[in-house]
């Protein structure tokens, strides 16, 4: 690492230290900087294991931030911010709290700076706490941390080789309150209402009332609202911020719209931090072209981060996008239909959409599943992918809400090919019913910290989780792979991965008899093949086309014995 470089992360530490009363170890974390976090198995995005969490509901980083920008009034009940932040997620990080999970990307709800004030729309008074109320996206929200947080935390997570996502809206402002008046008329409409049936009443709408909608389809330029042009006065950064635009647009050529505004302040975090993708919500709700535009220079961006950063380079991959099309199947196949108009957004900058089916489909018995969403991701969504789940923070129906089936969810979400997103909780069964809630308030309350610690039963599914999800992180072709199953009774089925000169194959056995049972693996591996249950810990040898496992457990995670 460049001397220069390590100064800079040095000094970078010892301002968020000082600001916030922390006790990291600064020294140590600099030093870590120039690690080597590459590794031999290769990272694809096709079958990555992300974690998505709620940053004002994962971990309380630094408490001196819990209350900022005069928030005070009494929210309803889990719609007020909780004292998650930034720093908070970093700890984690740096605890392996994800890498013991076999997570590696973690997806986090927005940070930019939401709305000051509290709005009541019918669920009780709430504040921005989710992130997704944008007041200004050229700022951090102070309720979650500053700048310098997140660059620390970023270059944490790449030296532990776990990607970045950042979750980002250029659907609409946030809403109206005396704090936060409304952006002028050539930049949002307030009018009408979504009806959903249609394109037209889909896109050019607002989502809901009280929720100003950016024109992203104008073509018209546009000037900066006198509120926001005040507010970077008062904090001393008007000239910065204008001299930038002035040279963004003079490199884009961009018509000064309010997409390409906002795209020019999205972008800029890539620039600067080398994020190494988008989470895009509200995708189906703005104008397709939006899309392309933010693809581009978001790739442009993170090209120039890695030629400025070549020593902190994870890999060769390019930027990436999965989009939040709300209710989109991989069922339905590439296109999205509105009932008047089909979109097929994999046209339009994104790798993968997040799959809404798959809460559906982890009903059906698990070689149902594994089939289908190996035939589809290998045939019409080959080269792209979907984003698999079965709990979120906005669906109010997800698989197994009362968390009475906390295994059978990691199977199904870890093990299904595509990609797996982990909600925070999912591994710990946090409770999604919580009592004296209003929509999807219940959805979002605080990680389990408690249980983790104390609670055994809690602690046996995080371990199942975690054996199940290092086997994956360790393994492409489980969400990128083919699927083949090889054995009915007991359940035993194989997956490969191959790209150029790198193969990789496994076999995992589910519903597995407990005590002494015989694993089918004839024609993926031969007779006197050393395998490695990683589950168990046990080297078997495979003779006549099996392998002999004697446990208590009923699953199996076999690989090629490296011993």
């Amino acid at each position: 690492m460049q001397k220069g470089l390590i100064i800079l992360a040095t000094l970078l530490l010892l301002v968020s230290c000082k600001q916030q009363n922390t006790s990291k170890k600064v020294a140590d974390v600099a030093n870590k900087i120039s690690d080597d976090f590459r590794r031999e198995t290769p990272f694809v995005w096709e079958g990555a294991n992300i974690y998505f969490l709620l940053t004002d509901r994962f971990n309380n980083g630094n408490t001196q931030n819990d209350t900022t920008l005069n928030r005070t009034n009494t929210p309803a009940e889990l719609r007020g911010f909780m004292g998650g932040d930034i720093v908070g997620i970093t700890e984690k990080i740096e605890e392996d709290y994800f890498t013991d999970l076999g997570v590696n990307a973690i997806w986090f709800t927005p940070v930019v700076e939401q709305i000051h004030g509290d709005t009541d729309e019918g669920t009780g008074n709430t504040y921005g706490y989710h992130g997704y109320w944008t007041k200004d996206w050229t700022a951090l929200d102070p309720n979650f941390g500053t700048k310098e947080d997140l660059e620390i935390m970023i270059k944490t997570a790449h030296r532990k080789g776990i990607r970045v996502l950042m979750d980002v809206v250029l659907n609409h402002t946030g809403p109206v309150t005396e704090e936060d008046p409304v952006w002028p008329s050539e930049w949002v409409r307030t009018e009408p209402v979504c009806g959903f049936t249609t394109y037209e009443n889909t896109t050019s709408c607002a989502l809901v009332k009280n929720l100003p909608d950016i024109l992203t389809e104008s073509d018209e330029a546009v000037v900066l609202p006198d509120a926001l042009l005040a507010k970077w006065k008062d904090e001393g950064r008007l000239t910065t911020e204008l001299d930038e635009l002035a040279v963004f647009f003079e490199r884009t050529g961009y018509t000064r719209t309010p997409r390409a505004y906002i795209i020019k302040w999205l972008t800029d975090y890539v620039k600067d931090m080398g994020i190494d993708g988008y989470r895009v919500d509200t995708v189906k709700h703005a104008d397709e072209k939006a899309w392309l535009e933010l693809r581009e220079q978001a790739g442009l961006a993170f090209a120039n981060w890695k030629k400025n950063h070549p020593k902190e380079v994870l890999d060769d991959n390019e930027f990436y996008m999965m989009g939040e099309v709300y209710n989109y199947g991989i069922s339905g196949g590439r296109p999205f239909d509105f009932g008047d108009k089909k979109v097929d957004y994999f046209d339009y900058g994104f790798n993968s959409l997040i799959n809404f089916d798959l809460k559906n489909d982890a009903q059906n018995d698990y070689e149902s599943i594994f089939k289908k969403y190996s035939s589809l991701l290998h045939t019409e969504f080959k080269g792209k992918g979907v984003v698999n789940y079965l709990t979120s923070h906005d669906d109010g129906s997800p698989f197994d809400k009362d968390r009475q089936q906390p295994i059978k969810t990691a199977n199904v979400l870890l093990l299904t090919p595509g990609t797996s997103q982990i909600y925070y909780g999912d591994e710990s069964a946090r409770d999604l019913t919580i009592e004296g809630t209003q929509g999807d308030a219940t959805l979002r309350s605080f990680m389990n910290w408690e249980d983790i610690k104390n609670n055994s039963e809690t602690q046996n599914i995080l371990e199942h989780w975690r054996k199940v999800g290092q086997f994956r992180d360790q393994h492409p072709a489980i969400g990128a792979g083919k699927h083949k199953r090889l054995g009915k009774k007991p359940y035993v089925f194989s997956r490969t991965y191959v790209k150029d000169d790198y193969k990789d194959k496994v076999v995992v056995g589910l519903d597995l008899p407990k005590g002494k049972k015989s694993l089918w693996v004839k024609g993926f591996f031969g007779d006197g093949t050393k395998l490695y249950d990683t589950y168990s810990e046990t080297e078997v040898l495979v003779e006549n086309g099996k392998v002999i496992l004697e446990n208590e457990y009923d699953i199996a995670l076999l690989e090629v014995s490296k011993r």
